[in-house]
């Protein structure tokens, strides 16, 4: 175990410290992107003449920029939807340029599509109140008023998601943030298709011969998918300390390396992704847990016998690995349970960075063996004895060292853009979750 520390300075004045930056990552210049389109549209609309027509606002017009940017925002985030942009990113061989790939890996952050859309068909929908309520009062029969309560709510509703998902909000009231988006979402949903029933009522015409029926129908089953598979499974609990447990399961599911799945101790409570963990040979999974909240807290306090998972095995950013002849991991923590599988599957060569507290008393020495075993040179440094460390200067250390093309980090949030952003100022590919949800 080395625990080895480093004289290479990270950081310089350069061009790129400023368009890598974590407030212009790639998450919000999607976002960005999605904005100014629709204000595009808008402002072509109203130089054109869309959306009034001189005596009344075109609602229909307005409800389609509604729900196109509503069914964006929601099917990005549909877990099949989420693994086939994965596999599509992935496709590129390393052959090709380096810079290439280092924008397919970036495709993890296609949350800016979720956040970007949700938020402009909020807007959108708002407008469409603004329409039919300016409608009704300069002499229109229609909508009608059960058309006008109901859009009412949907927007009254939508606001509130869109308020509670802010970051700062969402950060502070996270439990909040979740209910919110589930129970008002469901109820949005279904809000939604009594609007369409009452909206087709209103003008006489067929929901089958509608393409926005259609298109609820779509949304309606990427919400509902992920509930479709939701499971109650048994769990074995391995306590090697009070700071972390790893979980254990087999229920018939092997996923991939790179992957994640949610979990639950009641069927609509709240749910938890964790990194699973593949081991080549054997069947189902672990998962890392740690100490980080109150719910992990009790997970780790009272370990159950059974617990809920929900959706399909989803990719996540570390999947990213294939598109690099090697890659360097540095993880902190629990971090190392989505860095694990990749160690045991060798797909990509690699080279490890783990800062954890006293590593053998808190995750175990089975675990810590097994890391040592399945990587060349694993730095795994000991915070208890030798303090923290500086990621950045050991990230860089090993990339010189190791010819590696890419860092992949898996921290918290502070730490993770500090070490993605130093590196990608150098001009070295990094990547580590954008904490989008």
């Amino acid at each position: 175990m080395t625990t080895q520390t480093t004289n290479v300075e990270v950081g310089g004045t350069n061009w790129r410290r400023v368009t890598r930056h974590p407030a212009l990552m790639e998450y919000r210049r999607l976002a960005l992107i999605v904005a100014v389109v629709n204000l595009g549209v808008f402002v072509v609309g109203l130089r054109d003449g869309y959306w009034f027509n001189g005596s009344a606002f075109t609602l229909n017009l307005i409800a389609d920029m509604a729900l196109i940017n509503l069914s964006l925002g929601i099917l990005i985030r549909q877990q099949r939807v989420i693994n086939a942009l994965f596999w599509l990113a992935t496709r590129i061989p390393t052959s090709w340029p380096l810079w290439i790939r280092w924008g397919a890996g970036k495709v993890f952050h296609f949350g800016g599509l979720h956040s970007g859309g949700t938020g402009a068909g909020t807007i959108w929908f708002g407008f469409l109140l603004y329409a039919m309520l300016w409608n009704r009062a300069h002499g229109a029969t229609l909508p009608s008023d059960l058309t006008l309560g109901l859009s009412t709510a949907m927007v009254a509703l939508m606001v509130l998601m869109v308020i509670s998902a802010l970051g700062p909000i969402r950060a502070r009231f996270h439990n909040a943030f979740e209910k919110i988006h589930r129970f008002a979402g469901w109820t949005v949903l279904g809000l939604f298709w009594a609007q369409t029933v009452s909206i087709t009522h209103d003008t006489g015409g067929q929901m089958l011969h509608s393409p926005a029926f259609w298109m609820l129908c779509l949304i309606t089953l990427s919400i509902l998918s992920p509930w479709l598979s939701l499971k109650r499974v048994d769990v074995k609990i391995e306590k090697p300390s009070n700071h972390a447990v790893i979980a254990e399961f087999d229920y018939g599911d092997t996923p991939f390396p790179g992957s994640s799945n949610a979990i639950s101790h009641t069927p609509f409570g709240e749910y938890h992704s964790f990194a699973n963990i593949p081991a080549p040979g054997r069947s189902g999974y672990r998962l890392a847990i740690s100490r980080a909240g109150d719910w992990t807290g009790r997970f780790i306090d009272t370990p159950p016998d059974k617990v809920w998972v929900k959706g399909i095995t989803t990719s996540g950013v570390a999947r990213i690995e294939v598109l690099f002849k090697k890659v360097v991991y540095v993880g902190t923590g629990s971090g190392i349970g989505p860095i694990l599988p990749h160690l045991l599957a060798k797909e990509v060569p690699n080279r490890l960075i783990w800062s954890t507290r006293s590593p053998r008393h808190t995750y175990g020495d089975a675990l810590v063996d097994e890391i040592e075993s399945h990587t060349e040179n694993p730095l795994i440094w000991d915070t208890d004895k030798n303090g923290k460390p500086n990621l950045s200067a050991l990230a860089l250390q090993a990339v010189r060292e190791s010819g590696a093309e890419a860092v992949i980090v898996i921290s918290n949030q502070k730490l993770t853009r500090k070490v993605v952003h130093d590196m990608e100022s150098l001009g070295i590919p990094a990547y580590g979750a954008i904490w989008d949800s």
